[in-house]
């Protein structure tokens, strides 16, 4: 048994903007599941109920910090959550910003998350076996646990494990600010933290670990290119040994088409039936149930509305007619950069037999959606990993995708000579190739016979979190032997003259 200390700045249901969140709150209960005891340290953001007190810490704990507490939720006897509770800094509005900017202060913020989560780790006594600590706002764990807590008894022999959702986030703040996080000047440096003469939260979690996952093998990949390195390609190649891609999972308690709460039909791999009455729902939903339209295939998104997410792409179908042309209807969900919100309800208002759009978001639509479409389109410029994809295989909605990131992990091409696969996949990112996947499915789905075997291998394929936790356990472990044999340090060593 394996005693888990994870950080992470969302976990739902406590809080959630994305991914990160499902992560949070999902992959600690995989793990319990498997017989791992896990501490979950996140902040408790404004609205978070309340818990029992396990640790207060006065004002000025750390340099200038403010009064806080951190506050115990105990979800079974192998799993907790630990709150951090402080109003100045976590009582705000929203998580990260002003919905303008994002919080001058977010590395005060973020850095207190840090220190309190192995602070008190330390006070309650149990030796951690590995840390797990979650993108930029948790990248000041392993540089803490170096420089300030190296020498507890709580972390002898600990391990750290450093995950990247997404590279675009670096958390970068000016020099100045290294004081005040109370890490001594030697860690500005290209083997610690100091990133163009910024500090990097990132790169701190990237260069004191032992070892360095993000949420797809593809995208570690991907992320030692110039193309999706956003200026880190370097660093992660000077870690290429221990940088190991392992996809996020399906939360399979939410989605699930045999007992999901927001299909008026239930249905499987083994019984597909169902899935029909899950259409026609969809159709009456979004206002295209008119004559002619159930025997069209349907094509569903859900997604932000943005460049990364494949928009331009879509416009430029859009622009061109080409569109239009396709023998589908399309049902669509999200929202986004304003003109591409505009182009979509244009589109529909010209086209309202054929096109129907949502602008904000609904659970219940994006559930008939996932589970009535035939098709899901997922042309993203960039996807660490991807959900949606992966409740579409398991909804017997036939995904059709870029070949990037955890959308090529999840997604296998379906053979033009034997018919067998998951999906379609295209590589170039024009307009061109985009259409070219989806007029191919769209050949494939006039085969009843052809498109349910497709249909049949996606829903049958493992995307549950129990399979990526097992993955993640034997990371765990070897992150531990690595830190049993360097003394309990990880990630890079200076060389003679730094």
């Amino acid at each position: 048994m394996l005693d888990i200390l994870m950080v992470v700045s969302e976990a739902n249901p406590y809080s959630k903007t994305g991914g990160l969140g499902d992560v949070g709150g999902a992959l600690p209960v995989a793990l319990a599941r498997l017989g791992h005891r896990v501490t979950v340290v996140t902040p408790r953001y404004r609205g978070v109920e309340s818990g029992d007190q396990v640790a207060a810490f006065p004002r000025g704990a750390w340099l200038g910090s403010p009064e806080f507490k951190v506050l115990e939720r105990r979800q079974g006897d192998l799993l907790r959550f630990w709150l951090v509770e402080c109003p100045p800094y976590f009582g705000r509005e929203d998580l990260y910003g002003d919905g303008k900017a994002d919080f001058p202060d977010n590395y005060l913020r973020f850095a207190l998350l840090s220190r309190a989560a192995l602070e008190s780790a330390a006070r309650h006594g149990e030796r951690t076996s590995v840390i797990h600590a979650h993108d930029w706002q948790a990248g000041l764990v392993p540089a803490y646990l170096r420089h300030r807590y190296a020498d507890r008894s709580a972390f002898q022999g600990t391990g750290t494990v450093f995950t990247i959702h997404n590279l675009a986030y670096q958390g970068l703040f000016p020099r100045e600010v290294l004081p005040a996080l109370d890490l001594p000047w030697e860690v500005f440096s290209g083997i610690g933290l100091e990133f163009w003469n910024q500090v990097s939260l990132l790169k701190a979690g990237i260069n004191f670990s032992n070892l360095v996952t993000t949420v797809s093998r593809r995208y570690a990949k991907e992320i030692q290119t110039p193309e999706q390195g956003f200026g880190f390609e370097g660093i992660l190649r000077q870690r290429a040994d221990v940088l190991i891609g392992i996809r996020n999972g399906v939360d399979t308690s939410v989605w699930d088409p045999e007992h999901d709460a927001f299909l008026p039909a239930p249905f499987s791999a083994d019984d597909l039936s169902g899935k029909a009455a899950v259409k026609r729902a969809l159709l009456s939903r979004v206002g295209l149930d008119g004559p002619g339209q159930w025997a069209r295939p349907v094509i569903g998104m859900v997604s932000r509305m943005v460049d990364q997410k494949g928009l331009d792409l879509v416009a430029a179908t859009v622009a061109s007619g080409a569109l239009e042309q396709l023998d589908a209807s399309f049902a669509i969900l999200g929202t986004g950069e304003p003109h591409y919100e505009a182009m979509w309800r244009h589109l529909a208002a010209l086209r309202p037999n054929r096109v129907a759009v949502t602008v904000g978001f609904n659970e219940q639509l994006a559930h008939l959606i996932e589970g009535g479409s035939d098709l899901f389109l997922m042309p993203s410029r960039f996807e660490p990993c991807g959900l949606n994809q992966m409740y579409s295989l398991r909804y017997g909605t036939v995904p059709v995708v870029r070949a990037t990131g955890g959308l090529d992990d999840t997604v296998q091409q379906v053979d033009e000579a034997t018919g067998e696969g998951t999906g379609f996949k295209f590589e170039e990112y024009t307009p061109q190739a985009m259409l070219g996947a989806i007029r191919r499915a769209l050949a494939w789905f006039g085969r009843p016979a052809a498109w349910r075997r497709i249909q049949e291998a996606g829903m049958r394929q493992d995307n549950s979190w129990e399979a990526s936790a097992k993955e993640y356990v034997a990371l765990y472990e070897r992150a531990v032997a690595m830190a049993g044999a360097r003394g309990g340090a990880g990630g890079l060593k200076p060389k003679a003259g730094d």
